[in-house]
């Protein structure tokens, strides 16, 4: 799972603590951890949903102003078969 790192800058200073990915497959596992350019990130949960259920509350744990500017983003975004929230956490660095 490829982010940002104005992304993971914010995940690390604990800002953002969920991010959405549209997947043909996930590449990342709830439990799991994923190593980026800043250090490791905790995967604490991930859940297929619909892109449709994303709430304001979500949008802004996201990083977003609100869902309509989450929708506007995913607008943006390749299409995958599968659409994925993810809970992630910062752990420590490399």
């Amino acid at each position: 799972m490829l982010l940002k790192r104005e992304l993971l800058e914010q995940i690390k200073a604990g800002k953002v603590d969920l991010v959405f990915r549209r997947w043909s497959r996930p590449s990342v596992k709830a439990g799991g951890t994923l190593k980026t350019k800043i250090g490791i990130l905790a995967i604490r949960s991930m859940d297929e949903m619909s892109p449709h259920d994303v709430n304001d509350r979500d949008a802004r744990r996201a990083g977003f102003a609100d869902a309509e500017a989450f929708h506007r983003w995913l607008e943006t975004m390749k299409a995958g078969e599968h659409f994925h929230r993810i809970e992630v956490a910062f752990l420590g660095d490399v």
